[in-house]
C-alpha cells in the first residue's frame, strides 16, 4: 500500500494516519516529522532546511522533494507508505509521481479526506490540551468533565496561540489555494478515494479498510 493522505487543516489527517498506518504496517511519513528528524541528527539536508527555517522562510520544493526522496529509499518502505504533508502543492506531485515511476513504487492511493470549513473550524479552535498529561480535548466535542481542567491530573487546560480563527481561516485559505487542485489531480491518475470524515473515526478508517483491503 503506497499512498498519500490530502485534507484541509482538521480534517482529521493525523489521526487517521495512525490507523492506516497500523492497519496495512507501513511508515507514516510526515513531512513535519522530516524536517525535525534531519535538523536533529544535523544531516546535510537537515543542516541546509535550517538555514531557511532559521530566517523564518518557507523551505523550497526543490530540497523538500529531496528530503522525501531520502526517506522513500530506506528499507522500511519495502511494502509501502503513507505520506502525510507531502505532497502540498502541483509541482511537488508531479515530482513524486516521477520519483515513485524512476523508483518502480507506483502509488496506489490519494486518499482524501471530506470535511466543511464549519467544522474543520470547531475542530481546531475548539481543541485544548493537558500540558502535563499530554491529552487532548476538545470543547465542542469531547470536553472535560470540569471545565479547563484535565480528567487525569486535574491541570488547568491550554490552546494553541495558533488555534484561532483567524490562523484556521488563513491555513483554510492557503489550502484551498495550492493543496485542493491536488485532488483533480489525483482523480485524473484514477487513484483519489475521498471519504467523509465528519463520520465517526472508527467508521472512516473501516470505509478505507474495506474500498483497499479487496
Amino acid at each position: 500500500m503506497r499512498a498519500i493522505l490530502l485534507g484541509a487543516p482538521g480534517a482529521g489527517k493525523g489521526t487517521h494516519a495512525v490507523g492506516i498506518s497500523n492497519h496495512y504496517d507501513i511508515p507514516h511519513i510526515s513531512t513535519g516529522d522530516l524536517f525535525r528528524e534531519n535538523v536533529g541528527n544535523n544531516t546535510p539536508l537537515g543542516q541546509e532546511a535550517k538555514t531557511y527555517m532559521d530566517k523564518g522562510e518557507l523551505v523550497p520544493d526543490e530540497l523538500v522533494i529531496r528530503l522525501v526522496e531520502d526517506r522513500l529509499s530506506r528499507p522500511d518502505v519495502e511494502n509501502g507508505f503513507l505520506l502525510d504533508g507531502f505532497p502540498r502543492t502541483i509541482p511537488q506531485a508531479e515530482a513524486l509521481w516521477e520519483m515513485c515511476e524512476k523508483n518502480d513504487m507506483q502509488l496506489d492511493a490519494a486518499i482524501d479526506l471530506e470535511a466543511p470549513y464549519e467544522l474543520i473550524e470547531k475542530r481546531i479552535v475548539g481543541r485544548r490540551s493537558c500540558p502535563e498529561c499530554g491529552k487532548i480535548y476538545n470543547i465542542y466535542f469531547q470536553p472535560p468533565k470540569e471545565e479547563g481542567i484535565c480528567d487525569v491530573d486535574g491541570c488547568k487546560l491550554v490552546q494553541r496561540a495558533d488555534d484561532n480563527e483567524e490562523t484556521v481561516k488563513t491555513r483554510f485559505q492557503v489550502y484551498q489555494e495550492e493543496t485542493e487542485p491536488l485532488i483533480d489531480y489525483y482523480k485524473e491518475k484514477g487513484i483519489l478515494r475521498s471519504f467523509d470524515s465528519t463520520k465517526p473515526i472508527e467508521e472512516v478508517q473501516e470505509e478505507v479498510f474495506e474500498a483497499f483491503d479487496k
